[in-house]
């Protein structure tokens, strides 16, 4: 009688163990990403389409470079060809590694704190990868949309990720607060924190107040008005004061609405009716006041508007396009769209029920150019000034602000106004003012380890579309139809040219200026230390 036949034995293999006798090709040895140009070990000797005939490109990742740098050059690297991070020089925290959860918290938490002061998304993410990077994390990918947060951490090919997110429901400006978020992730990358210090730092950060207080950012919001009405040609100090006192009382109604829990759209159709009630009033009864001939309703609306336009949103939505992130440029876009909406909303309530009531609101005013270099100098200086205060910028930043709001003004009148400039067309001159912009932002950015944010959105003040959507939005309530939409297209291509132009600006600071004080100036780290990390 036959006997059963034994079952195999397998020793530990697999499915994909390959049968006896057959003999595969020897596996490629890996080489380094960060080798010079042209060169080749032993092992790619033997496999000449293993290198490239051009060679691998040298991928800069040492200490000296901003860590944004660093981390914006990983990021755009597949995970597998990203260098292990080095070892912290800190003290480790726990044997076996380090506490992975408390890691992907930490780094949740300060990537929060950031999208919710605006940053983009892409500067988000390289935060988030040098922060898990620092504490000893390699194989770690960022996830950053508009509202959520999400990490995941693979110790190893064969290990399951250990994934983690966070959820951001509010988001407030306090450029101040950004700022030491900027430090506290400097200082981490640097490895001169432990992960409890970082804890008690951020949670330092969070704990901290406003800089300012209400009643000094319902000031500003009236400095800024004024100052924008004389921007485009108020006409004197009571127009100075009307519209600041249209601003600061839509500020406090917003503020009310805002306490009653109203959402953010009904907060922008509040703020922006004050404004065009003095408007109305100026002129339906500017008339009557002695010696006030030269009062324009226009001015003072104007000058509301550029207290409300969303021009930080508008960059950062920008920004996240142009770097490929689209889910959250199109929700950025499409939030700077609401915010837009309210604003003519409020606006244009106010004005169908004062061409109703016969205020003499004039559109042919758009085509009246106003040039008093003078005056708009120190008008748009002191607009950027309160346009910082109202972002909560730091106390040293205000006159850097400031001064490159002055600058990005004297670029655009030298380029487009016709008594001084050149002749421009007014979109491509704002495009070269904000790129100027976003340069100096970027590079007094690099200089500080600090977020560009403070130095930019304020500057762009000056540049805002404030008097084309007014007129636009006048023209569509007494029916010109054509001219209102033209005035409307107008505002959406110079807000398109600002944010266009300050990303530019940014990525030529980066592009150009590679370290802090010149490339000269570097210390050279060897290329064998360069391909154990950065």
């Amino acid at each position: 009688m036959a006997q059963p036949k034994e079952p195999e034995q397998h020793a530990g293999g697999s499915e994909f163990t390959p049968p006896l006798g057959v003999e595969l090709p020897r596996p490629e040895t890996q080489g380094s990403a960060f080798a010079r140009p042209g060169t080749r070990t032993s092992s790619q000797l033997s496999h000449p389409a293993f290198t490239p005939p051009e060679g691998i490109p040298v991928v800069s990742l040492s200490k000296e470079t901003p860590w944004p740098d660093r981390m914006r050059t990983m990021l755009r690297m597949p995970v597998g060809e990203r260098p292990a991070p080095e070892q912290p020089a800190r003290p480790p925290e726990a044997e076996g590694g380090p506490p992975v959860p408390r890691v992907l918290d930490l780094t949740l938490r300060i990537g929060e704190l950031l999208l919710a002061g605006g940053e983009g998304a892409e500067d988000v993410e390289a935060a988030m990868l040098g922060v898990a990077h620092a504490y000893g994390l390699g194989r770690v990918e960022p996830t950053v949309t508009f509202t959520l947060l999400g990490i995941s951490y693979q110790p190893s090919l064969v290990d399951a990720p250990v994934t983690a997110n966070r959820t951001v429901r509010r988001r407030a400006t306090d450029y101040t607060r950004l700022a030491a978020v900027f430090r506290l992730i400097n200082d981490v990358t640097a490895a001169d924190l432990s992960l409890e210090d970082a804890y008690r730092r951020l949670a330092g950060i969070r704990r901290n107040r406003h800089p300012y207080p209400g009643w000094l950012l319902t000031a500003a919001a009236g400095l800024l008005a004024g100052a924008a009405s004389m921007l485009v040609g108020g006409g004197g100090p009571l127009v100075f004061a009307i519209a600041a006192l249209g601003a600061m009382l839509g500020d406090r109604l917003a503020w009310l609405c805002a306490g009653r829990g109203l959402p953010e759209f009904y907060q922008f159709v509040a703020a922006a009716m004050p404004a065009a009630v003095m408007g109305v009033l100026v002129a339906r009864f500017g008339q009557h006041l002695p010696g006030t001939s030269s009062l324009q309703a226009s001015a003072v609306i104007t000058g509301g508007l550029f207290a409300l336009i969303p021009g930080r949103a508008l960059v950062a939505a920008v920004q996240d396009g142009l770097t490929g992130f689209y889910i959250t440029a199109s929700a950025r876009l499409l939030e700077v769209m609401y915010l837009f909406t309210g604003i003519v909303v409020g606006v244009t309530l106010i004005l169908y029920a004062g061409v109703s009531l016969g205020a003499g609101l004039d559109p042919d005013q758009a085509f009246r150019a106003y040039e008093n270099p003078p005056v708009q100098l120190v008008a748009a200086m002191v607009l950027s000034l309160a346009f910082a205060v109202l972002l909560q910028c730091e106390r040293g930043v205000l006159a850097i602000a400031a001064l490159n709001g002055g600058i990005a003004w004297t670029v655009y009148a030298a380029l487009h106004q016709e008594g001084i400039g050149v002749g421009m067309s007014p979109v491509a001159a704002t495009a070269v003012a904000a790129g100027l912009v976003g340069l100096f932002g970027q590079v007094l950015s690099r200089y500080r380890h600090a977020s560009a944010l403070p130095y930019v959105t304020a500057a762009i003040g000056p540049l805002l579309p404030g008097s084309a959507t007014y007129f636009g939005l006048l023209g569509l309530t007494r029916g010109h139809l054509d001219q209102g939409f033209a005035s409307l297209t107008k505002a959406a291509a110079l807000a398109l040219a600002v944010a266009i132009g300050v990303n530019l600006g940014g990525e030529i600071a980066r592009l150009f200026i590679k370290l802090p004080g010149g490339a000269g100036q570097a210390r050279r780290r060897a290329a064998a230390k360069r391909t154990r990390g950065f």
